[in-house]
């Protein structure tokens, strides 16, 4: 069937929507002028700069810092999480308490957790932005690895407990091969959602132990300038280069699989 021209028209009108503010903030990056709105002539160096100030590069490595932790802790949590509420329980209830920390708002969830630091009495600092954001990333981990259990091989999971496989040399061997895509996709969503993630670092972070989000956020306060439009381009090539690596990766590992 011929499909009418028409229908094209929303839809190149939503990604042109989408993208052009994103092209516009890559082409300004490179702007020899101090405008972010007028280009002047190519140049380069916004991003010297952007290497040279010392609060961007402190920033990156606390986000670094909490990404990388969260994401490992965020990855095992959650995988164990959703293998256990898939293979030795059947309650609704949890799987609904599993998925809590996605659903509320980053506000609500925020606040939570500074109250409950406060109840603790738990100083703020690096410690306490990367257990929230664990908290925040195995939601998604135990949804994604959920799904991709739908999908797995229950017959060999039997077939190694008849042959005397130990629970622990299944899981290793049999389990964990089949869930390895949904585990690498679960805790790419895990990092990406930590790097840019705003609301509840802001409010479980000490001062002295800002992220990244937080210093763009007390730079954009007084206005955009190229060097926050390269340091948004940066970031925009880092996620891109992760989404290639790991979906390069989940193919090999299905295959192998």
């Amino acid at each position: 069937m011929r499909r009418p021209r028409l229908l094209y028209v929303p839809f190149w009108a939503s990604y042109v929507f989408l993208y052009t503010p994103i092209i516009v903030l890559i082409v300004m990056s490179f702007n020899s002028g101090d405008s972010p709105y007028v280009f002047e002539g190519f140049s380069l160096d916004w991003y010297g700069r952007l290497v040279r100030n010392a609060n961007i590069r402190e920033g990156l490595v606390n986000t670094l810092i909490v990404a990388v932790g969260s994401t490992a802790l965020a990855t095992v949590l959650g995988t164990l999480l959703a293998v256990g509420l898939a293979r030795h329980t059947r309650s609704r209830l949890l799987d609904a308490l599993s998925v809590l920390p996605a659903i509320l708002p980053d506000l609500v969830l925020g606040i939570g957790l500074l109250v409950f630091y406060a109840a603790v009495k738990m100083t703020l600092g690096l410690h306490s932005v990367l257990l929230a954001h664990t908290v925040f990333g195995m939601a998604f981990v135990t949804a994604v690895v959920r799904t991709r259990l739908t999908h797995a091989d229950t017959s060999l999971e039997e077939a190694s407990r008849d042959l005397g496989a130990p629970p622990l040399t299944t899981f290793l061997r049999i389990t964990l091969p089949q869930l390895a895509p949904g585990i690498l996709a679960g805790a790419l969503l895990a990092f990406t959602l930590s790097i840019d993630e705003f609301v509840i670092a802001f409010f479980t972070s000490a001062p002295t132990t800002p992220t990244l989000p937080i210093v763009i956020y007390s730079m954009v306060r007084f206005g955009i300038t190229p060097e926050v439009n390269a340091l948004a381009t940066v970031l925009l090539a880092v996620s891109f280069t992760a989404v290639i690596v790991t979906q390069r990766m989940t193919r090999l590992t299905e295959s192998l699989s």
